[in-house]
């Protein structure tokens, strides 16, 4: 937990998509849009993706019960928190509303 706070504390916005991934096979969908995302942001924000599976005290302790879910932070605090797919001009649209 200790860690988690060290990635939300920061100026920028941290987009966080909390996933899961059921089979060594299955790709996991929200890889490209998340590409794109990063794509379009660069140094203006942080992207990262936590596996709720391997870190089931972190998604218990926030709530996480769909996959995906996606949680915007700036300085520690959530700014949004959405639940299932979202697209990646959507992401990049929410996320520059706290550059």
């Amino acid at each position: 937990m200790t860690k988690f706070g060290d990635l939300i504390n920061v100026e920028i916005p941290v987009l966080i998509d909390f996933y899961a991934q059921w089979s060594d096979e299955e790709e996991e969908p929200t890889g490209m849009i998340l590409k794109d995302v990063v794509a379009a942001l660069g140094d203006k924000a942080k992207v990262i993706k936590i596996d709720i599976q391997k870190n089931e005290i972190l998604a218990s302790a926030l709530k996480v019960k769909a996959n995906p879910t996606f949680v915007i932070y700036k300085n520690g605090i959530m700014k949004w928190r959405q639940s299932g797919e979202q697209d990646a001009n959507t992401l990049i649209s929410l996320v520059q509303q706290y550059v």
